[in-house]
């Protein structure tokens, strides 16, 4: 059975715009339990949606909560609060054993590529665990798709006996998203998966993603820290800090035209090809607090260079200003004029 033949075709922008998300996530939570009976307040009332056949940027620095926010939605870590309706199923009220019914929709490419691979398995193997999970028959099919998948990831069907030492890290990230591949998935979280590449690499991997998602029309959360990698692969941009959306919207609008101080002051910090170019806007200043004692009011106050007095008292709601673009800050959420 081809993957090619199998797979949804992207839907048109138009389209896609008018029909429910393929995930809607409303109010994701999640907590960890810390010493002292403190919290880890690791990610906190997130809400956003993602169209099908669209590719949406979960960005922010380290610590931000973004890759918790990914795993919680797969459910490889439980979530505190909150729905992520999949296709309209609540994937958080789902039971353990009705939830492996929808794991072969919802797959997860690593950041790391070799710490993600069994390095004592071959690459046949590892793709057969796959294949086993969704009920693939074995025999010749077996193998015919064994070589399509590496095939259709840019890797050789003679790929299949080898071990993942004997590979570079982006033929490891390949061999990664060849599995996920495996069950036909229809929603795939790509937890920054070229963060450990080398940047001639990354752009390798990019391509594989862009040209994977429009053939088989999938549907992708991309997380990332570089503002530059989300702005060339996704159509919409969510930006997190210290757990809390910031901001999000269409991608041409919020690069175009960012409206939250964190935002701009990411924006500031991403390298400039043109050397003529001059920044206009103030790079970040100091660490991320601590999501155990995050800061009363806007989360981002203490390192932001707009802050004023209401910000240590009020929490700010994410409201839209215009054309999908929404902002969650007390001084920078009035709708476009």
């Amino acid at each position: 059975m081809s993957v090619l033949s199998t797979a949804a075709a992207p839907l048109p922008v138009e389209a896609a715009n008018a029909v429910a998300p393929l995930l809607s996530i409303q109010g994701l939570t999640k907590h960890f339990p810390a010493r002292n009976g403190r919290i880890v307040h690791a990610v906190e009332d997130v809400s956003f949606d993602v169209k099908r056949g669209s590719t949406v940027g979960l960005v922010g620095e380290s610590g931000s909560g973004k890759t918790t926010a990914g795993r919680a939605i797969l459910r490889l870590i439980e979530p505190t609060g909150g729905k992520a309706i999949f296709d309209g199923v609540d994937l958080f009220s789902l039971s353990a054993s009705d939830m492996r019914a929808y794991r072969r929709q919802l797959q997860i490419v690593f950041q790391d590529p070799f710490s993600s691979l069994n390095p004592r398995m071959r690459v046949a193997a590892i793709l057969n665990e796959a294949l086993d999970a969704r009920g693939f028959p074995r025999g010749q099919a077996r193998r015919d798709r064994v070589a399509e998948l590496l095939t259709l990831v840019g890797l050789s069907p003679d790929h299949a006996s080898r071990y993942p030492h004997e590979f570079s890290g982006g033929q490891r990230q390949r061999i990664g998203i060849a599995r996920a591949l495996a069950v036909e998935p229809q929603f795939i979280v790509a937890d920054e998966p070229v963060s450990a590449l080398d940047v001639s690499v990354q752009a390798q991997i990019l391509n594989l993603l862009g040209d994977l998602q429009k053939r088989l029309g999938l549907t992708l959360l991309f997380i990332a820290h570089d503002l530059s990698v989300v702005e060339y692969l996704c159509d919409e941009v969510v930006v997190m800090y210290l757990g809390r959306v910031m901001e999000r919207g269409p991608s041409r609008l919020v690069y175009a035209a960012p409206r939250h101080p964190y935002t701009k002051a990411l924006l500031a910090t991403a390298p400039i090809p043109d050397p003529t170019r001059v920044r206009t806007h103030v790079p970040l200043q100091g660490d991320i607090p601590s999501p155990i004692n995050p800061p009363s009011g806007c989360v981002f106050r203490t390192r932001c260079p707009e802050a004023i007095e209401d910000c240590a008292k009020i929490i700010p709601t994410v409201d839209p200003v215009g054309g999908g673009h929404h902002v969650a800050c007390i001084r920078h959420n009035q709708p476009f004029a």
